[in-house]
């Protein structure tokens, strides 16, 4: 396969690998991007996160909340950041957050069925079409998710005027305004530092192992470490791992508000229990951000939203 310029300049985005190291990849892996980054970590020119120039769509994410044991989370697309911008988008995003969190679908289909909170006469899926019309340009209710916690409650935050929704679930006996103010506090976290798990008891062992088999060959590929004795390379193997997982597990990042600098969420989860009397547990934590996981190529959001309109 032919390794163009473009691509390597993507890959380069992606990883933020060096142009002959990117060109290098692709010739090995005969052009396939997802290997190319693979090939890249494996020799220690690239992170594990795909950086975020492949997020192309622009749109909102918001909240709505009912009461304190429910909220939802939504994230619509726009083709430009103008509309995203604009008054009547933003107030059609919030509709469909007020949608979300009293819709009991389970899956998009269903909830681009149902009425629409706003005008019993039509589905949310007419009402996107009329709105497309209206702002002229094409739209896209992306994704939702309802969160329900009976034994707690659910706190939300959007950052960056709609880049980022996140809502954390949590169970506690106790629901006042400081255990509010701490969760709020979670989920600033939870925006900020983008963790993929509340704690490592989530952690599979195929992404241990995974991660292992990179560190592993990154290990290898270095003339000083590969020479190391095997009981050694295994140390240095399960530290670095450990210290991934402290990125990536909610509970035991950093608390980004710390006086000291050295604080863990879990650490201050326990604190905060202490002062207010009862066990606070962070079950879960969704976050939405605009763009997520899309392609760069603008092509791939006309086809998401074609495919929509196909549907209706």
């Amino acid at each position: 396969m032919a390794i163009t310029a473009a691509m390597v300049k993507e890959l380069r985005e992606m990883t933020g690998a060096g142009m002959m190291d990117c060109k290098k990849a692709l010739n090995e892996t005969n052009g396939n991007m997802d290997e190319a980054v693979e090939f890249l970590r494996k020799n220690g020119q690239a992170k594990a996160e795909k950086k975020a120039s492949r997020i192309a769509a622009e749109g909102l994410c918001t909240v709505a909340v009912e009461g304190d044991n429910t909220a939802a989370v939504v994230e619509v697309n726009s083709e430009t950041d103008f509309v995203a911008k604009n008054e009547t988008f933003q107030t059609f995003v919030a509709s469909v957050a007020k949608q979300a969190v009293v819709s009991n679908a389970a899956d998009m289909d269903a909830f681009m069925a149902e009425q629409w909170i706003e005008d019993g006469s039509k589905t949310v899926s007419e009402a996107l079409v009329e709105k497309v019309a209206v702002i002229g340009e094409n739209l896209k209710i992306r994704r939702f998710e309802k969160v329900t916690e009976p034994n707690g409650c659910v706190v939300t935050y959007v950052h960056g005027g709609g880049r980022i929704g996140v809502i954390v679930d949590a169970e506690t006996s106790v629901v006042n305004d400081q255990v509010k103010e701490g969760l709020k506090n979670i989920a600033m976290q939870i925006a900020a530092l983008s963790p993929k798990y509340v704690s490592r008891d989530e952690v599979s062992a195929d992404y241990i192992a995974h991660e292992k088999e990179i560190l592993l060959a990154q290990i290898m590929n270095d003339p000083k470490e590969s020479q190391k004795p095997e009981k050694v390379i295994n140390g240095m193997i399960e530290g670095r791992v450990s210290k991934e997982l402290k990125e990536i597990c909610l509970v035991d990042q950093v608390y980004v508000k710390a006086e000291d600098g050295k604080q863990s969420v879990g650490k201050y989860l326990e604190q905060l229990s202490k002062e207010v009397g009862a066990t606070i547990k962070v079950k879960k934590f969704v976050r939405f951000e605009t763009g997520e996981g899309l392609e760069k190529k603008n092509e791939d959001f006309a086809a998401e939203v074609a495919a929509q309109m196909a549907g209706n």
